[in-house]
């Protein structure tokens, strides 16, 4: 789950890592009266959109009067920004941060991750921060520091000592970074997170260190435990399918071809996509229905995929183990039932109670069409929708 930078920020104070003095704003009236209560003679206003990239996407403004934070503020709410981190129709802007702007002697990077492979918890940190940090990896990989934390140790002393040197810092910036490194930390384990990003962390002319941006990204699986976190989500950035999805626990994704696809298990659903685009298809979602399914379940995935209106053909791959291939074409006949379905339905059952599920769905008058085999079935939908 993702969160708004202004939202980010604001956990940030609780856990003591100093950030820009800054007001969110749903209107160009609020934008101004905040600029007028941060006070000083610049400001920066910034769209609030689950997405990176938005400076060179025209989604952050530099305003040097309260006349020019009104306007910027007009420009972009209601618009929809389109960096590189979305797909062609952008996200909305239904909020701004206005911030005071601060003199910028350098810019840093430093992020939190988890790295599952070696279960640790990994520090990034690279002098070389700012818009240009992900070509960094790419050309000059020297320039990136990793310092991974031990489980039962925790943030020692002595890895932010290593992290503060690598980025030239000195004095008094020292004991800062520090903080900075165990707020992360501390804030990381207590609500979560999977991936906390600073990016910028600027040092500015008088020497001190601040959270220019901020990006935190939660668990999914255990935002059901923090009720504070979960009040944070704004459905407005998010795939309403998606959405609707998780509310009947479907796990879905929106991609971009014209190939419906619903398979139970995620292993089998990506080879399944896989397979349909080795035959010359695309995939138009990532669609596990999970393995204790039911019939409601498999017609609400049903209508899913139906409602995106690129769909020409359907491929439902299912291997019934714990999920009985009887009740998934049950439930593929009650959504062809329930709405109109245009699109040719290509449908390979193997597992529990196969023959009974193949019985239902023969002999229906409907547009379905059986298959065997794998194989024979992304071949099958891939040649439908061309048609």
């Amino acid at each position: 789950m993702n969160i708004h930078e202004y939202q980010a920020k604001q956990l940030f104070r609780q856990f003591a890592i100093p950030v820009p003095d800054g007001q969110y704003a749903e209107s160009a009236e609020q934008a101004g009266q905040a600029a007028q209560a941060l006070g000083g003679d610049s400001w920066v206003v910034k769209a609030q959109v689950h997405a990176g990239g938005r400076g060179k996407a025209g989604g952050v403004k530099l305003v040097r009067s309260v006349a020019e934070v009104r306007e910027a503020s007009q420009q972009l709410l209601g618009s929809r920004l389109v960096t590189l981190q979305t797909d062609s129709a952008g996200l909305p802007v239904n909020g701004l941060l206005v911030e005071t702007t601060y003199p910028i002697k350098r810019e840093l990077y430093l992020s939190l991750v988890l790295d599952r492979a070696s279960e640790r918890l990994i520090f990034i940190a690279s002098a070389a921060g700012g818009m240009d940090i992900e070509s960094v990896a790419h050309s000059n990989p020297e320039q990136i520091i990793t310092v991974a934390t031990h489980p039962a140790a925790g943030l020692q002393a002595y890895q932010c000592r290593r992290v503060a040197y690598a980025l030239g810092l000195q004095g008094s910036q020292l004991p800062a970074l520090s903080g900075i490194m165990h707020g992360l930390y501390q804030l990381f384990l207590a609500k979560d997170a999977s991936q906390i990003e600073i990016n910028p962390l600027i040092e500015t002319d008088s020497g001190a260190l601040l959270a220019l941006d901020a990006k935190i990204n939660f668990d999914d699986n255990a935002v059901a435990l923090h009720p504070d976190i979960l009040a944070l989500q704004d459905p407005a950035q998010e795939d309403a399918r998606e959405n609707e999805a998780q509310q009947f626990g479907l796990n879905y994704i929106t991609l971009d071809g014209n190939i419906g696809c619903m398979v139970n298990g995620a292993g089998l659903a990506m080879a399944t996509m896989d397979l349909v685009k080795l035959k010359g298809g695309l995939p138009a979602n990532f669609l596990d229905v999970g393995g204790g399914t039911t019939v409601a379940k498999v017609c609400e995935a049903f209508k899913l995929i139906l409602a995106d209106g690129t769909v020409k053909a359907v491929l439902v791959n299912i291997f019934g183990g714990i999920v009985k291939c009887d009740v998934i074409a049950q439930g593929i006949l009650e959504a062809i039932q329930q709405i109109h379905v245009t699109v040719p339905v290509v449908v390979r059952l193997e597992g529990t109670n196969v023959e009974e599920g193949r019985a239902l769905l023969s002999n229906t008058g409907l547009n379905l069409y059986a298959a065997d085999d794998l194989a024979h079935a992304a071949e099958q939908v891939v040649a439908l929708a061309a048609q």
